[in-house]
């Protein structure tokens, strides 16, 4: 940063200064040019000059100074002590933002008097007290701050730590909205399963806040190919990551994570993509890599140790990152060792810090009832998936059980599926698809992905190029 300053003193005048100048921090070193004024009737600032404050029509000489502080970070640290009194008053009753967290915890897991589940518990922005008007006066606003004449501010102006304060739902992360409902809240969530864009905009149009990602249906959306693990990573966050954004403060999206993909540091590394996609939660399982899906025949596990190393790499890349993502420990050993081994592997997980458990292919109602009374208060996860391996469960009956995720895998896929069949077999046969009158067209289909959202912003920002889309 430069300061100016320029003197005008007659040409018959003697000149005495004294240059020990110092800044707060450091001394400043000045510099001085001896030039020769310029005529009354000279254009200003001709020759790079600055014009004489004073405006004097004396000759005299200017002596312009430039100073310059050694270290502008010094000199913006010296200058907001003055608020220091202010920033510690306020900070006395205001927690820690997110920011200024002084170290990244590690997670050990802890008896169950320190959390709901035997984990430890973090705050969310609702338990957390509000700000008081007096804190409130005690920041001072980016307007308010006066800028000097030369063009530099006069104060270290730093953004007020407002991430305290109580916030809508809808500036919330999809995360930590997730983890309200969970641990705030006796309501049972329901997930329809999506695979791609406009199956996850037809939920979201019609109603649904929490949306599941299956790995199936992905698999088949994006690859064409069955699902027996061959969805890669990549695969699975870039399609988590586009679902998750179309609507990120109105919607969560729970996301398969399959096995992880690899062992505890590629776990890891995929916990910290699908945080960076905004997945509000992922399930990861037990079974082997060269997996299938969970109502197909023939599933193998790995060993217990195994399991728990997947879920201790997981949570400790969420613990390290600060974030609000749910780990969801699924286990689909029940078809190989059966339920005993489920209750084993799901409480060993939860004692490692698993937020959610997923017991996957129950047997009959009467196991998954058992499953929840067994495990609670520790919210558990049901799979529905019709024609499958496991007996068909309500909405009503589920929620009459105690679950508290309740996700639909393949109620996007199989309509989807079964409406497709028999628009092209009637296109083949008949040489027609059957949708003339039926009133869906382009438009009706744009509009469900965002078509209007689209115009708006091209209109708020003065363009025109959408006024007419009829």
């Amino acid at each position: 940063m430069a300061e100016a300053m320029t003197l005008a003193v007659p040409m018959d005048g003697n000149l005495s200064l004294d240059v020990g100048v110092k800044s707060v921090k450091g001394t400043r070193k000045l510099s001085f040019t001896t030039v020769e004024a310029s005529p009354p009737d000279t254009p200003p600032n001709e020759g790079n000059i600055p014009e004489s404050p004073s405006k004097s029509s004396s000759q005299g000489i200017l002596l312009q100074s430039t100073t310059r502080l050694e270290d502008k970070a010094e000199h913006g640290a010296a200058v907001a002590t003055e608020t220091q009194t202010k920033e510690a008053e306020a900070q006395e009753t205001l927690p820690l933002s997110t920011n200024q967290t002084q170290e990244k915890p590690k997670h050990e897991a802890v008896s169950a008097s320190t959390g709901s589940y035997g984990v430890q518990s973090k705050a969310t922005p609702q338990d957390l007290p509000p700000v008081s008007t007096k804190q409130l006066e005690n920041i001072t606003p980016y307007s308010a701050v006066p800028a000097s004449t030369d063009g530099y501010q006069d104060t270290v102006v730093t953004a007020p730590t407002m991430t305290a304060v109580p916030q809508a739902a809808h500036s919330l992360s999809p995360a930590t909205r997730l983890k309200h409902k969970l641990q705030h809240t006796t309501d049972l969530i329901v997930c329809p399963g999506v695979y791609d864009g406009l199956s996850a905009r037809i939920a979201q149009a019609v109603g649904f806040e929490t949306l599941y990602m299956t790995g199936a249906g992905s698999t088949a959306s994006m690859l064409g190919m069955a699902d027996l693990g061959i969805a890669s990573r990549t695969d699975m966050v870039r399609n988590a990551d586009m679902i998750s954004n179309l609507d990120p403060h109105h919607h969560e999206v729970i996301a398969d994570m399959d096995t992880g993909y690899g062992g505890p540091v590629t776990i890891a590394q995929t916990v910290n993509q699908y945080i960076r996609a905004n997945v509000a939660a992922f399930h990861i399982e037990d079974q082997v890599l060269t997996k299938r899906c969970g109502h197909l025949s023939g599933k193998k596990v790995v060993t217990n140790e195994v399991y728990l190393s997947r879920i201790r790499a997981a949570r400790a890349a969420i613990d390290y990152e600060q974030a609000d993502i749910q780990l969801i420990a699924r286990t689909d050993a029940n078809q190989q060792l059966g339920y005993d081994e489920c209750m084993v592997r799901l409480k060993a997980a939860r004692d490692c810090g698993a937020d959610v458990g997923l017991l996957e292919g129950f047997r009959s109602h009467e196991e998954a009832a058992r499953a929840v009374k067994e495990l609670a208060p520790w919210p558990l996860l049901l799979n529905i998936v019709e024609n499958g391996h496991s007996p068909l469960i309500t909405v009503d009956q589920a929620r009459e059980m105690g679950f508290r995720i309740m996700i639909f895998s393949f109620a996007g896929l199989a309509p989807a599926y079964m409406a497709i069949t028999a628009a092209y077999e009637k296109l083949r046969h008949e040489g027609i698809t059957g949708i003339q009158g039926s009133g869906v067209g382009p438009k009706v289909l744009f509009d469900v992905c965002g078509l209007q959202d689209a115009v708006a912003v091209d209109a708020n920002a003065g363009g025109e190029d959408y006024k007419t889309l009829a």
